[in-house]
């Protein structure tokens, strides 16, 4: 019977620890502000409970501490250098790991470690780098442990021969492409990358002769001309283009040019043009630049497009409207001022 018991006494005990711990990471997880002494008391606690716990516990603590948003720094470093199949949930989703926590563990374990922190929605350029330069040392320890395979008897290394150091050479070569490519890859998963400004794939786009002749018509101010050619490059009505140029603090049409990719010092010069009161100099720039230079590309681009689909339901094309138009001619609501009228307004008012 005492023999039984015995034989019992050992799992009874791992179950035990096993609720200890739960329970203890329950306490935790309710503490929404630990004070500092109750971190250190918590550390003090995880360890030896974690160590002494099944596999399947300390898999169900690690994933409970994971959504924690406080760690003992501590708990984060024992935690990270678990085993990959206890660590990974913990290195791919907690925020309470401090970046140099992340490094440190990176260079104390393999690449399933590093694979999972690669996996985070976000990594700072400080452990991008670090990554970086941990792939970039893997290579010189290989080439540093072949000759102790091939020749372990050989006390001393010969002097390097004219082919190994041209072998050496091919492997720095390939270690900074290796570098290079593990960078982008980085970069690409951590988010840290958009579009370039001169990526304007899928985007409506100037070509070079409606930006030369908004360009031209700017400069005679030449307003009538200037909202048919911006009408023609956005594929929309011409109620649209006067719209958007009777915005006299030249935000709309800045907005616009932007969203076709018009060159920033033309842009500047058709805006300084149409609306004089831009060209004023403040902080060495005028007011145009500024306009200009505070404006996002894509915000510009979604924008425009919600201005060209409100006016794709509101107007038809001129084609379909012309027989309409010569039968009524004035079809137009008593109230609304003519779009001609306003545009020669806009034109006196330039000059």
């Amino acid at each position: 019977m005492r023999d039984r018991f015995r034989d019992l006494e050992g799992p009874l005990a791992v179950r035990k620890k096993d609720v200890v711990l739960m329970a203890t990471v329950s306490s935790f997880e309710n503490l929404s502000h630990p004070t500092r002494s109750e971190l250190r008391q918590f550390a003090e606690l995880f360890m030896p409970l974690f160590q002494a716990s099944s596999d399947e516990a300390k898999r169900q603590a690690v994933a409970a501490l994971s959504q924690c948003e406080n760690m003992p720094a501590a708990v984060a470093l024992f935690i990270g250098n678990q085993p990959i199949e206890i660590a990974a949930p913990f290195l791919a989703a907690s925020k309470a790991i401090a970046d140099d926590t992340l490094i440190t563990i990176a260079r104390m374990q393999g690449a399933a470690h590093v694979k999972a922190i690669v996996s985070r929605n976000s990594l700072s350029p400080k452990v991008i780098d670090a990554l970086v330069a941990l792939r970039q040392s893997q290579p010189r320890s290989t080439a540093a442990s072949a000759p102790i395979t091939e020749s372990p008897t050989v006390p001393l290394s010969p002097a390097p021969a004219p082919a190994e150091t041209n072998e050496a050479d091919a492997l720095q070569e390939q270690r900074v492409a290796n570098e290079e490519a593990l960078r982008e890859r980085i970069l690409s998963l951590a988010g840290h990358l958009g579009r370039a400004d001169e990526d304007r794939l899928g985007l409506r786009t100037l070509t070079d002769i409606q930006e030369a002749l908004l360009v031209r018509f700017a400069r005679s101010r030449e307003a009538m001309h200037f909202a048919t050619a911006l009408a023609d490059a956005l594929s929309a009505s011409r109620w649209l283009a006067e719209r958007i140029m009777l915005d006299l603090s030249g935000q709309q049409l800045a907005t616009t040019l932007t969203s076709l990719g018009m060159g920033f010092l033309d842009a500047v010069f058709v805006l300084e043009r149409l609306y004089p009161h831009l060209a004023e100099q403040q902080h060495n720039v005028t007011r145009g630049w500024m306009v200009l230079d505070a404006l996002d590309p894509e915000e510009c681009h979604e924008r425009v497009e919600a201005w060209r689909r409100a006016d794709r339901y509101t107007y038809k094309p001129e084609a379909a409207n012309a027989p309409a138009l010569q039968e009524t001619p004035n079809h137009r609501f008593v109230n609304q001022a003519p779009a001609q009228r306003d545009m020669r307004i806009l034109g006196r008012r330039s000059r």
